[in-house]
């Protein structure tokens, strides 16, 4: 490596030292210099070119104690955004996002995604990215698919078997002008637990069911994928082991008892905002439903739990709607389940983001990215 080589590396780590300080707060110079321990000096060498570049803006000097007022810099509330969508079963998704993590906008559409092709759901996802994005500058988009993914290539989704084989994310940059990365959607779910705030500590898994069941798997801080891609398929993890045929040609799956559309179905309701009603006015035919599929919930993570050892268990989607009627059958399966020692050992919460949970870790797939090699907001 020549010195220009190196000394442009250390530049680009130093930026993104400052890059990072800015996502976890606003901060003078000053500020910035005592949270990085880098001199002043090189803060406003480094930080002059994101304020040019529209990228940072500076705000009025305010006086905070004793010395001269600060001038606090934040991201330009005009500045870079991502896209976030997302490809479901039963629903297309889509959020843009600030470099500070801010939504700006979003949107959530049912829709029944089984039996349409991959130009539909291109077409349809494409349109909703083009009503999100507006004048500011886009940073790209990432894009989550329900099944397994590799080199923008869908491999494997029982619940959307035309998309198989599709190079999605070539196919949706086509079409949006975009730099698009494709994930699974369970990984991204639990990518926005992490970033750009950690929301449930550094190891965790997050569980989240539509038609199917996915669990993003998280262990110090980072998403666990394994070698294939394949880690946290939950609703795939067999429960019985003779039981209900699957789609993925397996039978007794998790999801064959406690995903979305069986929990619907055995409640006798067609939407979640339907059920939820029902549960909240103590329906038995809905509260038997969403036991039963809280049991066979349980039994899937007591396992995933006595594999992983994680301290806690988020339920996210559908299931976080659902958590107040779910937890208890939860919770008690995996007591007697979990060797460390049950709620002793694993804690379980609902996720403060929901059904947005997805389409949020798709867009901090891509802001990530920005942070980390900053050279890509100066492209």
């Amino acid at each position: 490596m020549t010195t220009v080589d190196h000394l442009r590396q250390v530049r680009l780590g130093n930026l993104r030292t400052v890059l990072l300080a800015l996502v976890d707060r606003p901060g003078s110079r000053a500020d910035l210099a005592a949270r990085t321990g880098l001199t002043k000096a090189t803060l406003s060498n480094l930080t002059e070119p994101l304020l040019a570049n529209g990228i940072l803006v500076e705000e009025p000097a305010t006086l905070a104690g004793m010395g001269r007022p600060s001038k606090p810099l934040r991201f330009h509330p005009d500045g870079p955004v991502a896209v976030g969508a997302e490809i479901n079963v039963s629903h297309l998704a889509v959020e843009t996002i600030g470099l500070d993590g801010e939504t700006l906008e979003r949107r959530l559409v049912p829709a029944d995604m089984r039996r349409a092709t991959a130009d539909e759901v291109l077409g349809r996802i494409a349109e909703l990215i083009r009503e999100v994005t507006g004048p500011r500058p886009l940073l790209g988009a990432g894009l989550a698919i329900p099944g397994v993914v590799h080199d923008g290539v869908v491999i494997r989704t029982p619940n959307l078997p035309n998309l198989v084989g599709v190079r999605l994310a070539e196919a949706l940059s086509r079409r949006t002008d975009l730099d698009v990365l494709l994930d699974n959607e369970a990984n991204l779910a639990a990518l926005a637990h992490l970033w750009p705030r950690h929301l449930a500590g550094e190891d965790f898994v997050h569980v989240t069911a539509d038609v199917g069941i996915g669990a993003g798997v998280v262990l110090n801080g980072e998403v666990y994928r394994g070698v294939s891609g394949f880690a946290g398929e939950l609703g795939h993890v067999v429960i019985e082991r003779n039981g209900v045929l699957c789609t993925c040609g397996s039978r007794g799956c998790v999801e064959r008892y406690a995903g979305l559309d069986v929990i619907l179905r055995e409640a006798g309701r067609r939407r979640l905002d339907s059920l939820r009603k029902a549960l909240d006015a103590g329906d038995p035919k809905a509260l038997e439903a969403v036991r039963n599929a809280g049991e066979a919930l349980g039994v899937g993570l007591g396992t995933l739990m006595n594999l992983f050892d994680v301290p806690t268990v988020v339920l996210g989607g559908s299931y976080a709607v659902l958590y107040d009627h779910l937890r208890e059958a939860v919770q008690s399966e995996m007591d007697s389940r979990v060797l460390a020692g049950g709620e002793r050992h694993t804690r379980l919460i609902a996720s403060p983001l929901g059904e947005f949970a997805v389409v949020r870790g798709a867009a901090g797939l891509v802001t990530r990215r920005a942070v980390q090699q900053p050279e890509r907001l100066f492209a």
